[in-house]
This record gives structure tokens, sequence and C-alpha cells, in this order.
């Protein structure tokens, strides 16, 4: 009941605000497990998403983001869980591990999951290679992969993070992504580089992004 007030309020607060246009929702399947990737440029991806898509999006957050204390902590604790994110230690040395297994447990659940495969915010709004984690949990659960792309939303929060912006923003889903004719290769290192490759190349189909065959997280450390 908190997620369907909270999507209610906020849903109408950004249509007033934002008025955001929406394309390709008809490639989200009704039902079943389904992989929602995209690019990644600000804060508040997660939750834009999460407000245009019918069915609720599960999707990985700091853990940190829900342990705060006092009011401010519990309200945001209460916020993001509520907005379908689920806590996982990302910066211990099975964070990565952990972040595919609750992945995988929600897809095994018949529902939807939203993942960026760079692995964090763009530096500088171009689109980086992906991490093949997106892979794994395609050929794992056999869930189908609609990418998207959020165009605008830099301009929302630039740099991404700090104060929000007025300015429109256009959320965009293409056709969904078939890989069950890699079935049982999930261990395949070539395999998994290529399916990754795919879904990036349709991602910046969409959203018109400049590609970097670097990491993001190397090109922060630069």
């Amino acid at each position: 009941m908190s997620r369907i007030l909270l999507k209610a309020f906020l849903g109408l607060l950004m249509r007033v605000l934002y008025r955001p246009k929406v394309e390709g929702t008809e490639h989200i399947p009704d039902s079943g497990p389904v992989i929602l990737a995209g690019s990644h440029l600000t804060f508040v991806d997660s939750l834009f998403l999460a407000l245009v898509v019918k069915r609720q999006v599960f999707f990985i957050g700091k853990d940190e983001y829900v342990t705060g204390k006092g009011i401010k902590g519990r309200l945001m604790a209460w916020f993001f869980t509520c907005s379908g994110m689920i806590p996982v230690d990302r910066d211990g040395g099975r964070g990565g591990v952990a972040a595919l297994m609750t992945g995988r447990r929600v897809l095994d659940e018949g529902k939807v999951f939203g993942i960026y495969p760079e692995g964090t915010r763009s530096p500088d709004g171009r689109l980086y290679r992906g991490r093949t984690g997106i892979a794994r949990l395609a050929l794992m659960t056999g869930a189908p992969v609609v990418p998207f792309a959020m165009i605008g939303i830099d301009k929302v929060q630039p740099g991404g993070n700090g104060r929000l912006r007025l300015a429109p923003v256009t959320v965009r889903f293409g056709a969904p992504l078939d890989f069950s004719r890699y079935d049982g290769m999930d261990r395949d290192r070539y395999i998994l580089r290529a399916v990754t490759d795919e879904v990036m190349s349709e991602v910046m189909e969409l959203s018109g992004q400049e590609y970097v065959d670097v990491y993001a997280t190397k090109a922060k450390a630069a």
C-alpha cells in the first residue's frame, strides 16, 4: 500500500513538473521475468524508471541508503524500500556476487529487475563499456532484456547529483532481446561479452550517446 501511494503521489508530481514522454512501453511484458537495462547518468534514474513502468521495478542500491539513523534515516529507508530498491553491500569483496544473486532471485520470482550495465554513473554523459553481469543474469534466468534510455535526464540533475532542475525527459524502451540461443553458456566469457555488447549497442541506439569502449570506473579513476 505504501508503494502504491508513493508511486501515485510522485507519479502525479512528475507528470505535472516534468511531463515526461514515454515511448515503447509495449515492449515490456505484462507478466513474467524481464530485465530492464539502460545507461546511468543521474541519481534519480531509478526513480524515473519506476514511475513510468506499470509493473514494480526492483533494483540494487547501496545498503547505506537504508541504514541511516534518526527520523531522516528512517524516512530514507522507507522511501527507497517503497521505490523497489533492494539494499546490497556492494563495497565488499563479494559485493558483485551478492548483487548478481539478488537479481537472479528477483527474476526467478517472475518480477522486473532494473540494471545499469555500466556499473556506475557515467562521469561525462557518454556511454561506457558494459559489465557482463547483465549477460549472466539473462542467460541464467532466460529473462528477456528490454533496453531503455532516458533522454534529457542529465539536464534534470547535471553532474549526476545535487538539486533537481526542470527539464523535458523522454524515456524510450526498445524491443526485447532474446538470448535463448546461448542457453547453458553462462560461463563462456566470450559469449558473455558478446551478449553484453549487444545490449549496450541497443542502449546506444536508443540514447544517441557516444560510446566509449572503456569501463566507467577506469574513466573516473583517470
